[in-house]
C-alpha cells in the first residue's frame, strides 16, 4: 500500500465509525430510566426487545468509554459509559457474585450461562470507565474482576463442565479472551499480573491449537493437544481463530514487533484464511471441518459479520507489521467483500447475517449475540493503528 491508500483507509474508518455506526446505535440505545443500553435492534433502528444481554452491555460501555479515552472527551460518551457501567455493579450479578448472560430491562435474570465471558467484558468495561471518569472504586472493580476471571481460567475456580468426561477437550476462546482481557486492561489502567498471563495464554494457544503440520489453528482439543476425530473436535472457526491471530499480533506490536509472535500471529492469519475464505463467493465462511468432511451446524456456510470484521482487523495489522503485500491484498479482498455485502447504506451500520451467496438472511442489527462491538471495535482499531503509522516508513 503507498501512503495514499493509507490515507484513504484512515480517513474511510474514521467515517463510518463516528458518521455511521457510532449514531446508530446512541443516544438513542441510552435506557435512561433502567440503567445500561437497549440493543436489539432491526434495520431501521428499531427497538425488537427491551432484553439485555449482559456480555453486551459491558462490549457498548467498552465501546463508549473507549471513544471518550482515545478520540475526544464527549460528555455524552461519558454518561453513557456511566450508563452501562453502574448497570453492570447494581443488576447483573447473583448472590454468588457470578454475572448473568441475560437479563431483562429492569436487570431481573433471566438466563445464566456456564462461561464467564460476562465478566471478561466488565473487566474491561470497567477498566476503560475508571480511565475515562477517574472513578478509583472503578479501577478496583476491574482488578477485582481480573482477578476472578484468572481463577476461573486456571480452574481454581470451577465452572460446570459441558460434557461428560468420555471425551475431554478444551477450547481456544479461554486463552484468547484471557488475553484480549488483559491487554484492554493494561492499555487502560495497569495491572501487574497481565504480562506474564497473556505470555502464558500464548504459549497455551501455539503448544495446544496451532497446527503446523496441517496448516489450521483448531477451535478444540484434546487435553494433550491431539485432535478428536469426532465432528465437534473437527468443527473450525476460522473467524474466531483469524480473531485470536490479530490478539498475538498487537501483542507482537507492543512488544517492538516481537518476530517470534509476529511469525505466529501470521502463521494462524494464513492458515485460517486458507480455511475460511470463500473462493466462490467471497468472505469468511463460519465453519469448517479440519478433514474437510461435513459440518453438523445448518449455518456453517453462512457469512457472519464478525469474523470478517475480525479479519479486517488481522489483515491490516499483519500488514502493518510486516510490510508484506499479500497482507495488503488479502485486507482489500476482505474490506470490499464486507462493505459492498454486510454495509446498510440507508440506515448505518452492518446485517448481521448472510447466505453464502451474500444475500440478506435477516435483519436485526442488534440481538443477544449481536450489538456495538465487534465493526466499531474494527473501525476503530484499524483507524486508530493507520494513525499511528501514517508518518511513518511501512
Amino acid at each position: 500500500m503507498d501512503k495514499k491508500h493509507l490515507l484513504s483507509l484512515r480517513d474511510f474508518y474514521k467515517k463510518q465509525l463516528l458518521e455511521d455506526t457510532v449514531p446508530f446505535w446512541f443516544p438513542r440505545s441510552f435506557d435512561m430510566e433502567h440503567g445500561g443500553y437497549l440493543l436489539m435492534r432491526d434495520a431501521d433502528g428499531s427497538l425488537m426487545d427491551t432484553d439485555k444481554a449482559v456480555w453486551i452491555q459491558g462490549r457498548a460501555c467498552w465501546l463508549l468509554a473507549t471513544l471518550y479515552n482515545t478520540i475526544e472527551p464527549r460528555a455524552e460518551w461519558l454518561e453513557g459509559a456511566k450508563l452501562g457501567y453502574t448497570f453492570l455493579r447494581e443488576k447483573c450479578f447473583n448472590t454468588e457474585g457470578k454475572m448473568y448472560f441475560h437479563v431483562d430491562r429492569t436487570g431481573d435474570p433471566i438466563r445464566m450461562r456456564r462461561y464467564f465471558f460476562s465478566e471478561t467484558f466488565a473487566v474491561i468495561a470497567a477498566a476503560a470507565y475508571a480511565k475515562a471518569s477517574g472513578d478509583p472504586e472503578a479501577a478496583d472493580f476491574a482488578r477485582k474482576m481480573f482477578g476472578i476471571c484468572l481463577e476461573y481460567a486456571q480452574g481454581i475456580r470451577p465452572i460446570e463442565p459441558k460434557f461428560e468426561s468420555t471425551r475431554p477437550a478444551k477450547g481456544i476462546g479461554i486463552p484468547m479472551i484471557m488475553i484480549n482481557t488483559a491487554q484492554q486492561l493494561r492499555d487502560t489502567i495497569g495491572d501487574p499480573r497481565c504480562d506474564q498471563a497473556i505470555a502464558e495464554w500464548i504459549t497455551e494457544i501455539e503448544t495446544y491449537f496451532v497446527k503446523d503440520d496441517i496448516r489450521c489453528v483448531m477451535e478444540q482439543v484434546a487435553p494433550d493437544g491431539s485432535i478428536i476425530d469426532h465432528i465437534d473436535g473437527r468443527t473450525l472457526n476460522p473467524g474466531h481463530a483469524i480473531e485470536g491471530a490479530w490478539f498475538i499480533l498487537h501483542e507482537a506490536r507492543y512488544r517492538d514487533n516481537d518476530p517470534k509472535l509476529v511469525d505466529l500471529g501470521c502463521r494462524m492469519l494464513d492458515y485460517m484464511w486458507e480455511r475460511g475464505w470463500d473462493k466462490e463467493h467471497g468472505g469468511i465462511l463460519y465453519f469448517r471441518d479440519v478433514y474437510d468432511k461435513p459440518v453438523q451446524e445448518y449455518w456453517q456456510d453462512m457469512k457472519f459479520w464478525w469474523p470478517q470484521n475480525e479479519t479486517i482487523i488481522a489483515t491490516l495489522l499483519a500488514y502493518l507489521v510486516t510490510g508484506n503485500e499479500k497482507y495488503a491484498k488479502m485486507h482489500e479482498q476482505i474490506h470490499n467483500y464486507a462493505y459492498a455485502h454486510f454495509h446498510d447504506r440507508e440506515h448505518g451500520e452492518w446485517f448481521g447475517y448472510l447466505h453464502r451467496d451474500g444475500t440478506i438472511a435477516q435483519t436485526a442489527k442488534g440481538n443477544l449475540f449481536k450489538g456495538p462491538f465487534h465493526l466499531p471495535r474494527q473501525e476503530w482499531y484499524c483507524w486508530s493503528s493507520l494513525e499511528n503509522v501514517i508518518n511513518q516508513p511501512i
